[in-house]
């Protein structure tokens, strides 16, 4: 089994973070999980990845309740492995119907004994003794303590910190984020003009004030010395009790002209003041296996005259040297004329090479200093006494990366995390190809025939998608020794996560009772876990072997392979990068769910990283909308709810209280308004008007995208509109000839009848074989539990039970063929399943299974994997051609809910 504690980290840091136990084999053995024995005591906690953390920055979790079990005002206390207490600090995050506490969070200081993980349960909490966050408002600033750092933030101009200061003494000071563009993408057309941008805030907001964790949000747009504003950001900032950190999520939208803005370089930058002598300073950057890079800024090593073994162990260590009257006397008068070193950087601009490089200052040559494949992404700048490290999260992951330190030399270095390296190429958002000739809607379909391309001109805009990147700064009063360094680097890339059990998650009857844990007790059972542990080794080898990373692609896979290129069609319409298509992220959610294993853990947290900001809109025409699957991300002109929909977020949310994530799922709330103006459907012919409502929408993939996002509002904030507007809809397809199988109805999206159905269809029947999969079956499974409307329920178990049903049945139940066909007929056992489950059918959880089984009738799907190499591909791979993303998620996601449904009906 594989280690994936910080600790061996950098043992594996040439493997995709979080991924190294599945990356040698796609049928390796998976990591290891908790344990689930019915007698473990569901308050305590785990540290995910498997290990205490090194360091203890702080941290955050997301823990569920029973319902009825907790009401709103129960306290919370934490204990650590002696049951002592620790310091804690809770808040809801969620509510039942009946307003009892669904989700709760809490947050632990930094520095707190770590070894074992905590234990949190109700009951008073203890009074906090030692550091706390305290929040002080004046008019044109914010100030926050942790105990150890100060931070002033000011309420407008560029600065986002105008300083942080520790033991009275400045440590970093003057950070803004900063953003360049060229007005086009290279020089072949002329000469390129590059602009800078700034930061302005236009908002500060005291999100929580402590006493163990308090967040600023600061929200504003980058604007030029000509005036212009664009790239509107929300910047958080996150600082817990006792820290001498504090992590920034920075958050940007892109909403340029992508004919003329070429972001070349966006990036966070900040003063770090420095008092020691040149040879007192010290500058790190962190590398791969643990290795760091580390020198100072006037070096005492391998010079033609030796200062001493005590000057030079300390200047290595990053400790103050021996006075000069200690050193040898040559170097004691000379060492004026050893060369300072001023500017340093650290490129990563593929996934597989970083180099640092070094000049003495501006105006002069640079000189290689270093090279390696996978940068962790942290540094350091400083001295005896004090300094900055600074790290920013998946960077080489997320290359073009780069760290820049730049003035060494001076009162003050400048230091730029940049998030996007403006060494590398511009960013390139225009749409891959020029419309093909496709000018009327009939040309649209040939090309759709063709590629599986929706294309539609104007629609393949990346203006609105976003992108968020995570950073941690620190404040020390000293050079950190080098095996604190590269600790700091490992909190970085893998920030130290709490998390409850499995088994804690199902007790608690959250996300709609659809899984159940791990059982390998007889031969189908074993014949099933096989292969989901199959299915997601192979997609996590995948992401290492087709280099799956990347700024705006890291975290999202592909759609379809192609065999005879034994390559994924990364160029080819439809059938590229997968963008949520048939739910790969409710897969794997409900797979870390019943195993609770890191690597599933973080693997979904990159995906959700990924498609909460590249493939949603979050301004311009298409707010609030996601992106069908295609070769850019958002290049499909289907703009869909089924992507953006809250459906494939609301876990990480839950699961760790991240505020980012709540604030797509909010932005989300509208976009049932859109529907019209952006009909999913338009190009389909015969398809039913909207009569005299404001919209038409489907009750699957569009309805049901639509119940995630109120839903999850309604159980956010207990507010009985969000409620209303579900039983509005409820009651309006409970009304409908057919129900469910109506397809379709007039829908009013706002008002005050908001949520409401109306019949346009007439008596006549419409399914489809996409309506189930995106999220509908788990949220009308978690629908049905919250509100009771029995005609609902009889409604969605009709569909459920027909769906996969012999045709003379749907026959003899609804007058003809419901017309969905047989496509993705194994993903819908899980329809026949629940069904089953809820009427106590047992033949009808036998034809369940029959359905799940018919998967594979020729055997061709074996857990193996064939190795191409030699000429056949470009490097060498294993392939396994018959696996496709859709089938995975859906085969993924009925396994696991079958199992959890009619499990007891599984024979051998």
């Amino acid at each position: 089994m594989t280690d994936f504690s910080r600790r061996n980290f950098f043992k594996t840091a040439s493997l995709p973070l979080g991924l190294t136990g599945l990356a040698t084999a796609a049928s390796a053995a998976p990591a290891p999980a908790p344990a689930a024995s019915v007698t473990a005591d569901t308050n305590a906690l785990r540290w995910l990845d498997g290990s205490a953390p090194e360091l203890m920055l702080g941290a955050t979790l997301g823990l569920p309740w029973p319902r009825g079990q907790h009401k709103k005002n129960q306290e919370f206390n934490a204990v650590d492995a002696q049951g002592r207490p620790l310091p804690l600090q809770t808040w809801p995050l969620a509510w039942w119907p009946d307003g009892s506490l669904k989700w709760t969070a809490h947050a632990l200081p930094a520095g707190v004994d770590a070894s074992v993980a905590p234990s949190i349960r109700p009951g008073k909490g203890a009074t906090i003794v030692g550091a706390k966050v305290t929040v002080r408002e004046e008019k044109d600033f914010i100030e926050v303590d942790t105990g150890v750092i100060r931070a002033k933030l000011p309420r407008s101009g560029a600065q986002l910190v105008h300083s942080v200061e520790r033991d009275g003494r400045e440590i970093l000071r003057a950070a803004t984020l900063i953003a360049q563009t060229d007005d086009k993408p290279d020089a072949e057309n002329g000469p390129v003009t590059q602009t800078r941008f700034d930061s302005r805030i236009s908002k500060l907001t005291i999100e929580q004030t402590g006493p163990v964790r308090a967040v600023i949000k600061v929200d504003g747009q980058h604007r030029s010395s000509a005036g212009r504003e664009w790239l509107p950001f929300a910047v958080r900032l996150y600082f817990y009790a006792g820290a001498e950190s504090l992590r920034v999520m920075h958050s940007f939208i892109f909403d340029g002209d992508d004919q003329k803005d070429f972001l070349r370089g966006i990036g966070l930058r900040f003063d770090v003041p420095l008092r020691d002598a040149l040879y007192d300073r010290h500058v790190r950057f962190a590398g791969e296996s643990g290795g760091l890079w580390a020198e100072g800024v006037r070096n005492l090593t391998g010079l033609r005259r030796d200062p001493g073994a005590a000057v030079r162990e300390a200047q290595l260590a990053g400790r103050a040297t021996p006075p000069l009257a200690q050193w040898g006397k040559q170097v004691r008068d000379l060492h004026h004329r050893i060369p300072a070193w001023g500017d340093y950087s650290l490129t990563q601009l593929n996934a597989d090479g970083f180099q640092i490089k070094k000049r003495t200052k501006a105006g002069h040559g640079w000189i290689p200093a270093a090279f390696g494949k996978r940068a962790p992404g942290t540094g350091y700048i400083g001295g005896a006494t004090g300094g900055v490290a600074f790290g920013l999260r998946d960077f080489w992951q997320r290359h073009p990366t780069q760290l820049d330190i730049r003035n060494a030399i001076g009162e003050a270095a400048e230091v730029t995390v940049w998030m996007h390296s403006p060494e590398a190429p511009a960013m390139d958002l225009r749409f891959y190809h020029d419309g093909l000739g496709q000018e009327t809607h009939e040309q649209e379909l040939e090309g759709l025939e063709m590629t599986y391309e929706d294309y539609e001109k104007g629609f393949g805009t990346p203006v609105g998608i976003a992108r968020s990147s995570e950073i941690t700064l620190w404040a020390l009063a000293a050079t950190p020794t080098r095996e604190r360094l590269v600790q700091m680097a490992a909190a970085v890339q893998t920030p130290p996560q709490l998390a409850a059990s499995p088994q804690r998650y199902l007790q608690a009857g959250v996300f709609g009772k659809l899984w159940s844990l791990p059982d390998r007790s007889t031969p189908a059972r074993q014949k099933i876990e096989d292969k989901l542990d199959f299915l997601f080794g192979f997609y996590a080898k995948e992401v290492e072997q087709r280099h799956w990373y990347g700024f705006w692609d890291y975290g999202d896979i592909r759609h379809t392979y192609d065999s005879d290129r034994h390559e994924w069609r990364y160029d080819v319409g439809g059938f590229a990068w997968d963008n949520s298509e048939l739910s790969p992220d409710l897969w794997l959610w409900y797979a870390y769910l019943r195993s609770g294993r890191a690597d599933i853990f973080r693997f979904a947290e990159a995906m959700v990283r990924h498609t909460s900001e590249v493939d949603i809109y979050h301004a311009g025409r298409f707010q609030g909308l996601g992106t069908r699957h295609n070769v850019q991300h958002w290049g499909c002109s289907a703009k869909q709810a089924r992507i953006s929909t809250a459906a494939y977020r609301r876990f990480y949310y839950y699961l760790t209280a991240d505020e980012r994530i709540g604030d797509v799922m909010r932005e989300v709330l509208s976009a049932d308004t859109k529907m019209d103006e952006v009909d999913p459907v338009r190009k389909i012919a015969g398809r039913v008007d909207k009569g005299p409502w404001p919209a038409r929408i489907g009750f699957g993939t569009d309805w049901g995208s639509v119940v995630a996002n109120v839903l999850t509002e309604w159980e956010r904030t207990g507010d009985v509109r969000w409620r209303n507007k579900l039983l509005r809809g409820m009651k309006g397809i409970a009304a409908m000839p057919h129900g469910f199988f109506t397809g379709s109805g007039g829908y009013e999206p706002s008002g005050p009848n908001e949520g409401a159905f109306h019949n346009v269809s007439g008596d006549k029947l419409s399914a489809s074989h996409l309506s189930a999969v995106f999220g509908a079956v788990e949220m009308m499974a978690e629908l049905v539990e919250l509100i009771d409307e029995p005609a609902f329920k009889q409604a969605w178990l009709q569909y459920c039970e027909l769906y996969n049903a012999p045709r003379e049945q749907q026959v003899k139940a609804l007058g003809a063929p419901h017309g969905g066909g047989t496509v993705l007929s194994v993903g819908h056992s899980r329809l026949s399943a629940y069904a089953a489950k809820h009427k106590q059918d047992k033949a009808l959880a036998q034809r369940a299974w029959r359905e799940f089984w018919a998967d594979d009738p020729r055997g061709h799907k074996t857990l193996k994997t064939t190795r191409i190499a030699g000429p056949l591909a470009l490097n060498p791979v294993d392939e396994a051609p018959w696996i496709s993303t859709n089938d995975t998620a859906q085969w993924g996601l009925a396994a696991i809910q079958n199992l959890a449904l009619i499990g007891d009906q599984l024979t051998d």
